[in-house]
């Protein structure tokens, strides 16, 4: 198979997500797959072993859930693939789709929390504040919750008395309380653990009048399990002497939890027994765990994955979860690990090497989204793109990345975009001096914040990029907040400390466009026409700056968000950046 055959061969491979399934009809589950080419929903049956599409959008479906009877199946429509709209249900056996809260202005969606008694609570913002909604078929939707700082509903408990909300009425949305509520709106607990010490609600013991809610809290400056009473005010920490960042979820029986350990870009699956306190390791292959939930009879499913080997829906009694339909994705290269001291600590990076030239090595930086994200060693069809074309891949999770503890996290905090990019610049004077990547031949490149970075990068460290690539980026972080969806106000609140008009010039010193006038090297820019994550206004405003001064540009748009989930889309946008990298850059 020729290389370019070969990485569109992994976009257009069928994937699939992890099953999730009706706490009370576990034969019944809801995955998103992206079979016809485009992510939609679709049904399974575990007994007669059937599947079912249940989705049919146009720009396909991102959010999806199933009521805890199995009777019903949620997903959220929005309206140009805008991140904005409503929710639908439909019967879970097929019948006419149904709109969840008629009466409900659309929205940003903020999650969904379903219970066993036929009640659902909503999280939408739009017009400047978050809003959850109870809302049961047939009647009016009752507001439980507004609020103009970010909130958003975690889980209801199985019997429907109890809603757990996260909010940011204290410490904004990166450091969220968490607080448990009644239908009509009446505190029954609330966890602060203070100025940067969030408390991450999940879900409520899957057991009928269990209390109990789980959550992730960050007293010992990572994320920890913590079950909770919220009528008793009763707090149980789970702690363990391994390293990394933890979640956990709930088994069937509300007697254990499964933990999933996230440690230096890998996972680890545990067990804990709440009755005993006894800890025992889940054997599963090297590499990373999208996710993993427990299932009746004791065993686990996971999706897994490597940066060589294409990612599989596995159980830990080695039982077929669900049979992929189509050809597999051609394997890639594994990582390497890389450690770079810098200013700010010590840095983890991962390579990837091509198989064809020799070193030193065309390279491309690949920053990640987020940032409150990492790069893995998962498996990547566009990092396996860059590779099949002859250059290294380099990932850095630069300060501001999670995985790596609390205080790594929030370290960006006070100087955004300079902080990362630091990091990255230390990676990269590391992969020069070890002679991994070629110095003249240097690509930067990254979606969402890491196209932001990337624009950052090209301004503020000329010398070090001989291109940029960036996609769907932040390019003037006052205008952003101006265009964008309130989540993300509410994020740029929290990250700058205010608003625009409360920290002007944190706001002018973080954005891209301040600098453009020392962009040196030819740059192109992905952009979503559709997009309320990076609004296209403020991408405009860069653009023309780029023009005024005469710096070589160019600009790509397509009919979508941030993220497209159109197979034929992502492979169009892939071969574009490829053919701009190699025009700008020498292969040997």
């Amino acid at each position: 198979m020729k290389a370019e055959e070969r990485w569109q061969a992994r976009f257009r491979a069928s994937r699939m997500t992890l099953p999730s399934w009706a706490r009370q009809a576990p034969n019944r589950s809801i995955y998103r797959s992206n079979a016809t080419g485009t992510w939609q929903v679709y049904a399974l049956d575990r007994v007669s072993g059937t599947t079912r599409q249940v989705t049919d959008r146009p720009r396909g479906a991102v959010y999806a859930a199933i009521d805890p009877t199995g009777q019903w199946i949620y997903w959220f429509a929005d309206t140009e693939g805008d991140e904005f709209g409503s929710w639908w249900r439909q019967p879970f056996n097929g019948g006419p789709d149904e709109p969840v809260a008629p009466d409900v202005p659309p929205g940003q969606p903020g999650g969904i929390a379903l219970s066993a008694t036929g009640v659902a609570a909503i999280s939408l913002a739009s017009g400047g504040a978050f809003r959850i909604h109870l809302v049961r078929a047939g009647e009016p939707a009752t507001l439980l919750y507004e609020h103009a700082e970010a909130n958003w509903v975690t889980d209801m408990s199985l019997d429907g008395s109890l809603i757990a909300v996260n909010h940011g009425e204290y410490a904004g949305f990166r450091h969220p309380a968490l607080r448990v509520v009644r239908h009509n709106g009446d505190t029954v607990g609330e966890l602060y653990d203070g100025p940067g010490k969030g408390v991450l609600g999940l879900t409520f013991a899957p057991v009928m009048g269990d209390r109990r809610l789980l959550a992730l809290h960050e007293r010992r400056r990572r994320h920890e399990p913590l079950v909770w009473d919220p009528v008793t005010g009763e707090q149980r920490e789970i702690w363990l002497k391994d390293s990394g960042d933890l979640a956990a979820e709930w088994y069937d029986d509300g007697r254990g939890l499964l933990i999933l350990r996230d440690d230096r870009a890998r996972s680890h699956l545990h067990r804990y027994d709440l009755a005993g306190g006894v800890l025992k390791l889940i054997e599963t292959p090297h590499g990373v765990i999208d996710d993993a939930t427990p299932r009746p009879g004791g065993h686990v499913e996971y999706s897994w994955s490597s940066a060589s080997h294409p990612p599989v829906i596995r159980s830990s009694n080695d039982q077929v979860v669900v049979n992929s339909s189509g050809p597999p994705a051609p394997p890639s290269v594994p990582v390497e690990d890389l450690d770079v001291e810098g200013e700010g600590g010590r840095i983890h990076a991962l390579v990837s090497r091509p198989e064809v030239g020799t070193a030193p090595y065309p390279t491309i930086f690949l920053l990640h989204g987020g940032p409150a994200a990492h790069d893995r060693d998962a498996f990547s069809p566009e990092v396996a793109a860059w590779v099949d074309a002859g250059f290294a891949v380099v990932r850095v999770n630069y300060r501001g990345s999670t995985g790596y503890g609390s205080a790594w996290r929030d370290a960006l905090r006070g100087d955004v975009g300079h902080t990362e990019l630091a990091d990255v610049a230390a990676v990269h004077r590391c992969v020069v001096e070890r002679g991994i990547s070629d110095p003249g031949r240097m690509v930067l490149a990254g979606s969402g914040w890491g196209g932001y970075l990337t624009l950052l990068g090209l301004g503020t460290q000329p010398d070090l990029w001989t291109a940029g690539i960036a996609a769907v980026p932040l390019a003037c972080h006052q205008t952003s907040y101006e265009d964008e969806a309130e989540s993300l106000r509410a994020y740029h609140r929290a990250l700058f400390g205010g608003s625009p008009d409360e920290q002007p010039e944190r706001y002018a010193a973080s954005s891209p466009i301040t600098y453009v006038e020392q962009v040196q090297s030819p740059l192109l820019i992905l952009a979503g026409e559709n997009d309320a994550r990076c609004p296209m206004r403020q991408i405009e405003k860069y653009v023309a700056k780029l023009a005024e001064h005469g710096r070589e540009h160019e600009v790509y748009t397509y009919d979508a968000a941030a993220s497209s989930l159109l197979v034929s889309e992502r492979i169009t946008q892939i071969a574009h950046q490829l053919d701009f990298a190699r025009k700008h850059v020498k292969l040997h």
